[in-house]
């Protein structure tokens, strides 16, 4: 098999993924419709060319459209073709993904985007293996294998009236749900290393040094909302950051800033004086005859500062979030008043 027509590489070692694997590999040979369901950047897309290229149908057209990438005119038009004179700027006959695909797989991404009148011809598709292109009146035939994508609960939008039932029963013949990163904490530091010595190639590096302990523990324990790619983004710019391929720091929000304009960042100076911690108690200035306002203030957010840190062991993204301000913003701080070393 050419290295260009091969099922797409995975890599992991966990409980679940190993799970997965098999269970595509048991549904890869069949002649039948397959929903993959899953968060974004979980693999949905390498899932469905596994399917295809370990089935009878690898030696075929493999063709993929991200349904949410068109207006709902110009999606029926992508996947049915249209005949000349169609509608205003169809010069000339089109076919669409379905006849491209005959014989092969296409894969339909983000399938809950498509609207009702596409569902209605997807479905007639997975009935009848028959199409007809816009503007047209021939019925045409077509073997196509259906695999489609969402990170949508799709019984939930069918219960709803916004999918059409009858389409969820044909293509659920088998689903296929992709397990989060977050479930697949065995596979987080394979994963890494893996990027890491991919990025390092791609600078014309020869050595990845490795990550360091507490980098590790910083992996491990993020969320990752954005799954397997975000995890390749943030261990891709770390390798990128550090010339000579030694990782100094882990980016996890590239947009974090001590500039950026949020109002989730304005600090809300209303309630202050009431949440004083103790030690940094607002003066009583009844008698007072100045105040050294500027020192006063610098001496209060020492004083904070100080004590997040000991709360937090001196985890600085700890005591950032325990302050509700970003890493960058913390790390500004600490440097103003070298507090750093």
């Amino acid at each position: 098999m050419p290295a260009e027509m091969s099922a797409p590489r995975m890599i992991g070692e966990s409980a679940v993924f190993l799970e997965m694997q098999e269970h595509v590999s048991l549904v890869a040979p069949l002649n039948k419709p397959v929903l993959i369901v899953g968060e974004r950047g979980t693999g949905k897309e390498l899932i469905a060319a596994r399917l295809h290229y370990l089935s009878p149908r690898w030696q075929q057209n493999f063709l993929k459209i991200n349904c949410a990438a068109f207006s709902d005119s110009l999606l029926e038009a992508q996947l049915f073709g249209h005949e000349a004179g169609a509608f205003t700027g169809a010069s000339g006959q089109k076919k669409g993904y379905f006849e491209r695909a005959d014989g092969g797989t296409l894969f339909l991404d983000e399938l809950a985007t498509t609207p009702m009148a596409v569902q209605e011809k997807i479905l007639r598709i997975i009935e009848y293996g028959e199409l007809e292109r816009l503007g047209g009146s021939q019925t045409l035939k077509v073997d196509v294998r259906i695999v489609a994508a969402t990170n949508e609960d799709l019984p939930t939008l069918a219960r709803q009236g916004k999918f059409r039932e009858d389409l969820l029963d044909r293509l659920a013949f088998d689903v296929i749900t992709l397990p989060p990163l977050r479930a697949r904490a065995e596979d987080i530091m394979i994963l890494a290393e893996h990027f890491a010595v991919g990025m390092v190639k791609e600078m014309g590096g020869e050595y990845f040094h490795g990550f360091n302990t507490n980098m590790e523990r910083m992996l491990l324990t993020h969320s990752w909302p954005g799954n397997v790619r975000e995890l390749k983004n943030v261990v891709e710019r770390a390798v990128y950051q550090c010339p000579d391929r030694q990782i100094a720091r882990l980016v996890f929000n590239p947009f974090e800033s001590p500039y950026r304009l949020s109002s989730s960042v304005v600090p809300d100076t209303t309630e202050a004086p009431a949440q004083a911690v103790a030690g940094s108690a607002v003066p009583d200035l009844s008698e007072a005859e100045t105040l050294d306002f500027v020192k006063h203030v610098q001496e209060y957010e020492i004083d904070l500062l100080k004590q997040a840190m000991k709360r937090c062991q001196f985890n600085q993204r700890k005591a950032a979030d325990f302050l509700q301000m970003s890493y960058h913003q913390l790390r500004g701080y600490l440097r103003k008043y070298d507090l750093l070393g």
